[in-house]
């Protein structure tokens, strides 16, 4: 295995998409977003039409991310392009970029973050379809994601059912109970050092070298997904627990078990149904207990009446890190069931 850049048997397209979606957006953040494009082997020599999946990020993951190389371990990008060229049905790959201040958008609308959801769906999508030979219709178009962007794969079908058929979780924020509420009372503890005010922590993170300090981890997690999840209407986040206590506060938690997988499944039961293919999977041995969560939400999804055979459900020896040689198997697995 080469340890530099290896050459593709398809493309890699990246763009600049200005998107008037993300203008204006509470944190300033940029509304001019990279995208990248991959074509498989024989695109450009030919006139056929092909299913498109999407990738998403996990929480403080960034498009460039995704050409990371590792040591051992080939990047997304390159791995990717093996399963088209190994013989897989060919996919046009999608990696979007959902990155905010806070470290990610959960790719949810919010007024702490910007309209995220809204980006990806009513312009990232129809950009694609324009500029590629995408089939652009639902059952040719899957979304793909790990961690957060796991439960982006998750969520997005259910409330975009008429633009996603497809999706593969892997180790999805999910069972909020489990994969949420723990971390709670580490960022209780390490408030008690910014005068219980997560804005005070905000504040010295943005003065010093990011993670330099054993809580930065914790809090950035908790804060960027309050302003996903429950943030005022002036953007600013509201945490669901009081940061002196821990104690939840019900009204504000709500908020965040209204955007739980396992929750949401009932509540979009004919979305669910329509699905045709769907991959989850996640580490025993997670350390959100997203294992858990994935085991939940495949349990909802039968409730709901998703047919065995269109599910791919397994639980690996693994924790909720480096499982990055699980995303072309999923890919693999989806570009088999959309060609059909």
């Amino acid at each position: 295995m080469l340890p530099w850049e290896g050459s593709l048997a398809g493309r890699l397209d990246r763009h600049t998409v200005v998107s008037e979606l993300l203008r204006d957006n509470v944190l300033g953040d940029p509304f001019e977003r990279p995208l990248w494009v991959y074509v498989p082997p024989g695109y450009s020599e030919g006139s056929e039409r092909y299913p498109a999946v999407y990738v998403i990020q996990g929480y403080t993951g960034h498009l460039s991310m995704w050409a990371n190389r590792t040591p051992f371990r080939q990047p997304f990008i390159e791995t990717a392009d093996a399963v088209f060229a190994n013989g897989a049905p060919g996919c046009i790959v999608v990696y979007v970029d959902a990155w905010t201040t806070y470290g990610g958008s959960q790719f949810v609308d919010s007024p702490g973050t910007g309209r995220y959801h809204s980006y990806l769906c009513d312009e990232i999508v129809p950009w694609v379809d324009a500029h590629y030979r995408t089939i652009p219709d639902r059952e040719s178009r899957a979304i793909s994601g790990k961690s957060s962007g796991g439960f982006g794969a998750m969520i997005t079908p259910m409330l975009r059912p008429d633009l996603f058929g497809a999706l593969a979780t892997h180790a999805g924020d999910s069972l909020y109970e489990l994969c949420y509420v723990p971390d709670f009372g580490k960022a209780v503890r390490a408030l008690r050092s910014y005068d219980h005010d997560i804005r005070t922590w905000w504040a010295d993170f943005q003065s010093r070298p990011a993670f330099t300090r054993p809580e930065d981890m914790d809090l950035i997690g908790t804060l960027g997904v309050a302003a996903c999840f429950s943030a005022l209407d002036d953007g600013t986040p509201e945490l669901p627990f009081d940061p002196v206590t821990g104690v939840l506060r019900p009204d504000v938690w709500q908020r965040w078990l209204d955007w739980d997988p396992v929750r949401m499944v009932p509540r979009h039961s004919d979305a669910v149904r329509s699905l045709r293919a769907v991959w989850i999977d996640a580490g025993r041995s997670d350390e959100y207990f997203l294992d858990l969560g994935a085991s939940a939400y495949r349990e909802e999804l039968s409730k709901a009446g998703v047919p065995d055979d269109r599910v791919h459900f397994e639980l690996f020896d693994a924790g909720h890190g480096a499982i990055d040689y699980r995303y072309p198997l999923s890919l693999g697995w989806l570009a088999e069931r959309l060609a059909r």
